[in-house]
């Protein structure tokens, strides 16, 4: 069965920062699409958000109430689609006093979802997964992780990676075992960054508006990996209709981990002036554990301290044609989009 533009797909969390991505080029691109969100005053801001993406959704866009945490609404919300793309998932403000307030509604929310699309008849459902199913839980290694590997969820990790991996595993065992013909791939997105359209945005850009406080003399020695919203959305939309696609997972990153340093060089570079708050040295470690002594939020950071997961985003780009963004263009136009919108600290 080929697929059609006229299909209609699902996706949940349709307020998020990717969630509107994928909403905003599947409506682009001809689908009409269903959306749930936890409560329906959310929907005026969904379009307002699309409006200023350039998309006048109308009619080809519907609202479900439903909870991940919840059967009401998801039968609903799946009737009748070809689709799902499965965007929502629970991301905490702080950690969470026990392991489980996390892991169970990551997990048992995917499991929620992927039984209302199977007795649907759905024909594919794309789980947005993350990086931290993959990347973590192991020794440092030279070598970039890929979608062969699994965080070890054994290691010392915080509660919301061991959420990530646990509920994509359980969502490749609910398919193998209770699927009954449902396809599923996978998207593992990094760190997401790219232009913001208003104040509902990925955890990720307030590390952006971080380095325009003036706060601190240098950045510390973290790496990551990056990608841009729009090639994160594009990627699930690839993943949705490519046949080669059913029973993948996929690295969504721009390349391989770039350092904070780097990141904020690109800033300084490209934004000038408006960007001279933006730190150009980098601080040793000692610095920064120094520092951490008299500031908790700085304690987190330090088991990251130096270290480098090398990551590879081959399958992606080889299997279904995917060209993502360079890790400065989609940094660079996140600061932008945030100078813009007034989003940034005053004084910057």
């Amino acid at each position: 069965m080929t697929s059609s533009s006229s299909d209609t797909i699902l996706v949940t969390g349709g307020s998020g920062f990717l969630g509107g991505r994928i909403i905003a080029q599947a409506l682009a691109a001809g689908y009409r699409v269903r959306t749930t969100v936890r409560s329906p005053d959310r929907e005026p801001r969904v379009r307002q958000n699309l409006e200023a993406m350039g998309v006048s959704a109308g009619e080809a866009l519907t609202f479900v109430t439903a909870d991940l945490t919840g059967d009401a609404g998801w039968t609903d919300a799946v009737a009748g689609c070809r689709y799902v793309l499965h965007v929502a998932s629970p991301f905490p403000a702080g950690e969470p006093e026990h392991e489980d307030e996390l892991i169970v509604p990551a997990r048992e929310g995917t499991l929620r979802v992927l039984r209302a699309a199977r007795d649907a008849r759905v024909q594919r459902v794309v789980v947005t997964s993350s990086f931290a199913a993959i990347g973590y839980g192991h020794p440092q290694t030279d070598r970039a992780f890929t979608e062969e590997d699994w965080t070890d969820t054994t290691g010392p990790i915080t509660p919301y990676i061991k959420s990530k991996a646990v509920a994509e595993r359980a969502a490749w065992e609910f398919v193998e075992h209770e699927g009954n013909g449902l396809e599923l791939a996978v998207v593992n997105p990094v760190g997401i960054f790219g232009p913001v359209v208003g104040a509902d945005s990925s955890s990720s850009i307030g590390m952006i508006s971080q380095l325009f406080t003036g706060a601190t003399p240098g950045t510390p020695r973290l790496y990551f990996a990056v990608v841009d919203v729009r090639d994160a959305a594009d990627l699930h939309l690839r993943a949705m209709t490519s046949p080669k696609a059913a029973g993948q997972r996929f690295i969504a990153a721009a390349g391989d981990a770039v350092s904070l340093h780097e990141i904020a060089l690109a800033i300084r570079d490209r934004l000038g002036d408006a960007a001279n708050a933006v730190p150009a040295t980098e601080l040793p470690d000692d610095v920064i554990r120094a520092a951490a002594e008299n500031t908790p939020a700085l304690q987190g950071m330090l088991p990251n301290l130096g270290v480098i997961r090398h990551v590879s985003n081959e399958k992606a780009r080889t299997l279904l044609g995917w060209r993502p963004r360079s890790a400065a263009d989609t940094v660079v136009a996140t600061a932008e989009s945030l100078l813009a919108l007034g989003l940034l600290p005053t004084g910057s």
